[in-house]
């Protein structure tokens, strides 16, 4: 099994979840409930590690597209 993704989808993709969660904390401060702002960054850190570490396990990146092969 291969995993078919390109460098800048999983950026995108590990941007948009961390400005989720982001938020998300953000909402929890102004309800009253207050988390430390390091262990969130430490995760997002740990999160893109991991990702990268699985698409390299799993086959790499996809560097070309693909297209016809010529006769």
């Amino acid at each position: 099994m291969t995993v078919d993704i390109s460098r800048g989808g999983l950026l995108v993709t590990l941007a948009i979840f961390g400005v989720i969660v982001y938020e998300l904390r953000t909402v929890l401060d102004f309800v009253g409930i207050e988390l430390p702002i390091i262990p969130y960054m430490a995760a997002v850190f740990v999160l893109a590690g991991l990702s990268i570490w699985f698409v390299t396990l799993k086959g790499g990146w996809r560097t070309e597209p693909e297209g016809d092969k010529p006769a």
